[in-house]
């Protein structure tokens, strides 16, 4: 097992008083919530910082963890507690009580084998809740955008009248939060595996994945629309309508325009705080002559231009 720096996990030093490591948790708290957070390891970070602060806040507690730590232990580092080691007394009020700002500190999953090996007690033997369970929800990106419900089905074993284990299936219809964005993890709290002896049930966690779609492409929040144009509105300008995922908007197409070139509707992305945009990548498209009066209209433009597209393909040698 490894030695765990709680103080390095709140981002505070050792010195830190009471009132400077509660403004830490809050500030961790919030940014690791699974319920919130988009970071992609917030569930486990969320757990830590909630451990850490369990320790830290208890002046009992962080008194025999400053002793051990002062043997030279060091995060990370291979550890075993000492043969007179005096841990282990009972804790009291842990699992239910928020911490500041209205999170819960115990109550993000569990504690690690460390914390329980220095400060279990006769807590430790209590049933532990059920395991939490994960899956993936596809969705489409209209969903994404404007919210939905989406039928689910798990299958997970289930305790036999015989004690024998088998398999069971249940649904659940999953309401999908608007502006959702691919990875983010939606928490359903005592959706899990029951818990045993009557202990409480685990959590399902849901991961989005996003459908591909026909026309826009992803990028976080902000989506990317390709949009075709002629020579001549690239040339002469043009106001053309193009999709979102609202609804259709007119778009000014700037005279000279160029393959490539990336025109920005603002809020047009995916809803959040702040939504994302939406891009257009424009691309000209030539139309195929299709008679002789096509085929002698671009003869002319050739003659009549004086261009060269491949001009700055020139070199030196």
């Amino acid at each position: 097992m490894e030695f765990k720096d709680y103080y390095k996990v709140m981002g505070v030093e050792p010195s830190a008083d009471t009132d400077e490591i509660k403004r830490a948790y809050r500030k961790l708290a919030r940014k690791y919530h699974p319920d919130v957070s988009e970071e992609p390891d917030a569930e486990a970070r969320f757990k830590e910082v909630g451990e850490a602060y369990e320790v830290l806040r208890d002046p009992e507690k962080r008194q025999q963890y400053d002793q051990l730590r002062a043997s030279g232990y060091r995060g990370g580092e291979s550890f075993r507690p000492p043969p007179d080691w005096g841990g282990g007394f009972e804790r009291s009020g842990f699992g239910g009580t928020a911490g500041p700002g209205g999170f819960g500190g115990a109550e993000a999953g569990g504690f690690s084998d460390f914390f329980e090996t220095l400060f279990g007690g006769a807590q430790r033997r209590r049933p532990r809740k059920g395991r939490d369970l994960r899956t993936r929800v596809d969705i489409d990106l209209e969903t994404a955008y404007s919210g939905g419900t989406r039928r689910i089905s798990l299958s997970q074993p289930q305790a036999a009248p015989d004690g024998s284990m088998r398999p069971s299936r249940r649904t659940l219809d999953v309401r999908i939060p608007a502006g959702m964005t691919e990875g983010r993890q939606i928490r359903l709290a005592g959706k899990g595996e029951p818990g045993p002896q009557g202990a409480p049930p685990g959590d399902l966690y849901m991961e989005i994945h996003l459908l591909p779609h026909r026309l826009f492409e992803v990028d976080g929040r902000d989506v990317i629309l390709t949009v075709p144009i002629a020579p001549w509105e690239a040339a002469l300008g043009a106001r053309v309508a193009v999709p979102t995922l609202g609804r259709r908007v007119e778009m000014n197409i700037p005279a000279g325009a160029t393959s490539g070139q990336r025109l920005r509707l603002k809020g047009r992305g995916l809803p959040g705080q702040p939504p994302g945009d939406q891009y257009l990548l424009l691309k000209i498209v030539a139309p195929v002559p299709k008679n002789e009066p096509q085929r002698e209209l671009y003869e002319r433009q050739r003659d009549t231009f004086e261009f060269d597209p491949r001009a700055d393909l020139e070199t030196s040698s």
